[in-house]
């Protein structure tokens, strides 16, 4: 069985239109719980949109492993499936739910095709300005919607290390580490974080970031845009340099334009 990317693009934003943007600052006092802490949010919205979603891609796919993030939380065992599926499809129905839950309209909904324990496809879609960020293996990464041609997309150049300039989460390194982290990034230009991995991907496989640098690797905040930076020329791996694989949930992980980059880097800023 293949999977019709575009297909899944599509289910992607129907949900979107159906569960995601009519909530967007009208969520009710009992539409906003936490999970692990108070940092850490779900929503009306994120359980709706994936329910959308889980029923298009049932319907269209029946044979297909859906993992979602909402899922694995009502069913951990769930994520275990994953490195032995044939074939499964990863999906965040809302990435960034703190910014969704605040009014900021800084979200995006995600989704990955993955075939013997690699990822093949990965969507990002921005139901604010209505377009797709996309890759499939070997096919290169591309920004498409919003009634405008396809764009494909390249990484930016590479930088010396005192003018690079990208995202880091250091939410989840222990606080001796991270202080080393914050210390060395120092040496960089530029540092942010958007809370939102899906809009970070998108501004980096556009040509606007040097680097990106995670620490925790849940496969629905990953997996589709570490493809699409790769395909659009991007060097990605763990911080041990081995390859970032679906079933991976720690290790950390680090994107820059070059191999050259992602050592230096390595080395400079994000040490042990």
């Amino acid at each position: 069985m293949t999977i019709d990317i575009n297909a899944l693009a599509l289910v992607l934003a129907q949900a979107a239109e159906a569960e995601i943007r009519p909530r967007f600052r009208a969520l009710g006092k009992g539409d906003i719980r936490t999970k692990a802490d108070a940092n850490d949010l779900v929503t009306a919205a994120d359980e709706a949109a994936e329910r959308f979603i889980k029923r298009e891609v049932t319907a269209q796919f029946p044979d297909v492993l859906f993992v979602g993030e909402e899922s694995v939380a009502a069913d951990p065992a769930l994520l275990g499936k994953l490195a032995d599926a044939e074939l499964a499809i990863v999906v965040d129905p809302i990435d960034g739910t703190f910014n969704f839950a605040a009014g900021v309209p800084l979200f995006g909904v995600m989704a990955a095709i993955v075939s013997g324990g690699e990822t093949v496809g990965g969507i990002i879609y921005d139901p604010m300005g209505d377009d797709f960020v996309m890759a499939e293996k070997g096919g290169g990464a591309w920004q498409t919607g919003d009634h405008r041609p396809a764009q494909r997309l390249k990484t930016r150049g590479a930088a010396p290390l005192e003018a690079m300039t990208g995202m880091a989460s250091t939410s989840f390194i222990d606080r001796e580490r991270r202080a080393r982290i914050l210390s060395n990034l120092a040496k960089v230009a530029f540092v942010s974080n958007y809370r939102c991995a899906a809009h970070e991907y998108r501004t980096f496989a556009g040509g606007n970031l040097h680097y990106l640098m995670y620490n925790k690797l849940m496969p629905w905040d990953h997996l589709a845009g570490t493809l699409i930076a790769q395909e659009a020329g991007a060097y990605a791996a763990r911080f041990d340099g081995s390859e970032y694989k679906p079933h991976h949930v720690e290790g950390g992980l680090l994107v820059a334009p070059d191999r050259e980059s992602w050592e230096m880097l390595r080395r400079e800023v994000f040490v042990d």
